[in-house]
């Protein structure tokens, strides 16, 4: 038996790490923003073919079930923004299986909250505010595009690029992983090594306008060169994303579409087969039009605490539990 039970975050960053829950709770209170809690075990999944839930195993109904441990309140809580229509917030444990490193752990803390009649700028102001609280300074956020980040970091177009021409950026960069025919794979792959460790350095940067195959449940837009793009952004803060927001898509038709392509996408790769959440195709239709956003709070802490691996965040990590 390991006599090893000491946490991995010290009572000074504990008491640090409660003050900011703390805070962001007054935050939104002194908003009007209602906290709410949803359930962490659900019967449907997330389909995103990036993102693999953790399966749990329940008695329901006479018999034996999976069950999956929720990626993210999002589902849930777009649920009870249907019926409410008022903004709301969660802070929750959420699950990602596959996620370890030293910025990931496979459970970690999320806030999330939604926004109606919000436009994502009024959103990206919220969020330096409530950055701005947690700072205890003044924060104001650098806006910048994918492309232009894009550009400015490989010296290609991530639009109007070929395959080929990504493909001999990241061998120029000496990057020998071969997405194959995969164009978002390639995109990814540039944007995680040459883009992402040069982003909010200076200041917490926000990154908008992603390529159509990342929108998820965000909206579609055109951007001022014609390009087709998401109407999403990311909040990066020392080349560490920390945020990720969209202006909500309110069509079930339409995201249906885009739950059944994950799960063909899924079955093309061998990956399993995840259950549609048709409570929340249901409740779409009366979604509000808003803006809604999650952040990683452990991320956030590491950040403000000047740490270097999520794990000096995290009182225990999954391989302690």
């Amino acid at each position: 038996m390991s006599s090893d039970f000491t946490p991995t975050l010290t009572l000074a960053d504990a008491k640090k790490r409660a003050k900011l829950l703390q805070n962001i709770r007054a935050f939104f209170d002194e908003r009007g923003v209602m906290e709410v809690t949803t359930p962490i075990l659900s019967h449907a999944g997330n389909t995103d073919v990036y993102i693999e839930s953790v399966q749990a195993h329940f008695h329901a109904q006479g018999g034996k079930v999976t069950g999956y441990l929720h990626t993210s309140p999002e589902f849930a809580m777009k649920r009870l923004l249907a019926s409410y229509q008022v903004p709301i917030y969660q802070l929750c444990q959420v699950f990602r299986d596959h996620e370890k490193g030293a910025r990931h752990n496979i459970e970690f803390t999320m806030l999330e909250w939604y926004r109606p009649h919000f436009s994502l700028d009024e959103l990206a102001q919220e969020l330096a505010a409530l950055l701005s609280t947690v700072y205890d300074r003044a924060i104001e956020l650098i806006h910048m595009s994918y492309a232009e980040a894009f550009i400015k970091h490989t010296g290609v177009h991530p639009f109007s690029s070929s395959i080929d021409e990504l493909r001999a950026c990241a061998l120029a960069h000496g990057i020998h992983l071969d997405m194959a025919d995969d164009q978002q794979g390639w995109l990814d792959l540039l944007f995680s090594h040459l883009v992402e460790p040069h982003l909010g350095l200076d200041a917490p940067t926000l990154i908008i306008n992603y390529p159509p195959a990342t929108a998820a449940l965000a909206k579609m837009t055109t951007d001022a060169d014609g390009h087709q793009v998401a109407r999403r952004f990311e909040l990066y803060i020392d080349g560490i994303e920390i945020a990720n927001a969209y202006d909500e898509l309110a069509n079930s038709q339409e995201l249906l579409k885009r739950f059944e392509a994950d799960n063909d996408e899924r079955k093309r790769l061998g990956l399993p087969i995840i259950p549609i959440d048709t409570r929340l195709l249901d409740a779409c239709d009366a979604l509000p039009e808003c803006s809604g956003i999650a952040l990683g709070v452990d991320r956030l802490f590491m950040v403000l605490s000047g740490h270097h691996s999520i794990s000096q965040a995290i009182a225990i990590t999954t391989d302690q539990a």
